[in-house]
């Protein structure tokens, strides 16, 4: 298996190549040169996250040294549980897929483990230290940060926008230190992603750090994202023999994109949904056909405050004809008001308490029943709401942390304020 630019498809690479360089050389993201066709049947007599993710990733790895390690690295990331939970008091059936269990409690802990154990191995006896960049929006810096930290052979590097994630969020993305650095960033989660795309075209940085990706542009975040989808809806099918359809949280795209690429490889998967906060870049793209990024807005669902997600060139890639996109996937805005509401009326209706990020989910569910829809629908719950306690708990009173989380929080915080510039980045890596 070969992956490509989704600029140039005569740029091919290895598997191990694409997840060590995280972007491809003219600036495109990675591909897999074609999706393998599976069906419900390729998983029979498996039932757990490692099993399902070794047969899945399988052919995706085909040729790359890390083939032969594949089902170490599968024990090594998926080692804590990602439960189907249905919601028994909704009116039309409903599950939420549960995605917060790992230690950060959101669901980026899948993507950056994987992304850490493949890594480990394609570094081994490396001469030269590797940086790794992560511009996030809330959740993916403390996943990577847990997943690297205190590895001897890599460095981290992770911008956030200072003041626009929850007081938790922050905590859990500066409270590392040694080997990964925290820059609080004066400016939105897009300046961070800019800049770390302007480092890897940077000819200064590039010769002085062995620079790599942690962000949803690594396709080495994506393929394990794909193995949640696969058991989520094997499970289904295995119960009702129908398709699961899927409404997905979304910023930067990339876990629906895992998502499309499951239901494309032949998992039975229905209809993907995406619910997006106030920033309304792709509802607005799928409704116009005119692609127009824009600036980010501050939203209650911070994680999802991205105003051009970089997983829709991924997405365009594989429908590139308008009609065949929109065909595949739809999208609905939430706004702040209505995430309040949904969180209050879910826990009074359905006992069930979501982050903002998944009540957006559970916001676009209750339109789809009311605009008819029979479902089945399953709802991704991203993170725990316990880490945005602040939002959460003034609507529906005080949520337990889990341990993982209650761990990092006692940790002292340790991050260097930053301008959103590629030269203040050069330097502060440089320092």
């Amino acid at each position: 298996m070969h992956y490509l630019s989704t600029r140039n498809a005569s740029v091919r690479v290895s598997l191990s190549q694409a997840i060590a360089r995280g972007i491809a050389p003219d600036g495109g993201l990675f591909v897999p040169e074609s999706l393998p066709a599976f069906t419900p049947e390729s998983f029979d007599g498996l039932t757990e996250l490692p099993q399902i993710a070794k047969r899945l990733i399988a052919p995706f790895a085909a040729g790359d040294e890390l083939s032969d390690e594949l089902e170490a690295i599968c024990e090594e990331a998926f080692n804590f549980p990602a439960p189907l939970v249905p919601l028994p008091k909704a009116t039309s059936p409903v599950a939420a897929l549960e995605l917060f269990h790992g230690p950060t409690c959101a669901f980026k802990d899948f993507g950056a483990r994987f992304l850490a154990a493949c890594m480990s191995r394609i570094r081994r006896g490396a001469a030269r230290k590797l940086t790794i960049l992560v511009a996030t929006s809330g959740d993916t810096g403390g996943a990577v940060a847990a997943a690297f930290h205190n590895k001897p052979w890599v460095d981290v590097a992770v911008l956030y926008p200072k003041g626009l994630v929850s007081e938790r969020q922050a905590q859990q993305l500066a409270c590392w230190g040694d080997n990964v650095k925290t820059f609080a960033v004066h400016g939105t989660f897009d300046d961070c992603q800019r800049m770390v795309k302007e480092a890897f075209l940077d000819a200064s940085l590039r010769s002085s750090h062995e620079l790599s990706s942690a962000n949803s542009i690594n396709v080495g975040r994506l393929l394990p994202q794909m193995v949640y989808y696969a058991k989520a809806s094997l499970e289904h099918w295995r119960a009702t023999k129908t398709h699961a359809n899927f409404i997905i949280p979304t910023g930067n795209l990339g876990n629906a994109m895992a998502c499309v690429w499951a239901r494309r490889a032949g998992l039975p998967i229905g209809a993907v949904v995406l619910a997006t906060n106030e920033n309304r870049t792709i509802p607005d793209f799928l409704s116009t056909g005119q692609w127009e990024p824009r600036s980010s807005k501050a939203t209650l669902a911070s994680a999802m405050d991205v105003g051009n997600p970089s997983n829709m060139e991924r997405m365009r890639a594989l429908y590139p004809e308008f009609a065949l996109l929109t065909a595949n996937i739809s999208a609905f805005s939430v706004d702040d008001a209505e995430i309040r509401a949904t969180v209050r009326r879910d826990f009074d209706e359905l006992g069930y308490v979501w982050c903002p990020h998944s009540a957006t989910g559970a916001e676009v569910y209750r339109r789809l029943v009311a605009q008819g829809s029979a479902g089945p629908w399953v709802i991704v719950a991203t993170a725990h709401p316990a880490k945005f306690n602040d939002i959460v708990e003034p609507i529906v009173g005080p949520v337990p942390v889990p341990p993982s989380l209650a761990e990092l929080l006692s940790l002292p915080r340790i991050e260097t304020e930053l301008q959103p510039t590629l030269a203040a980045l050069r330097t502060a890596l440089d320092s």
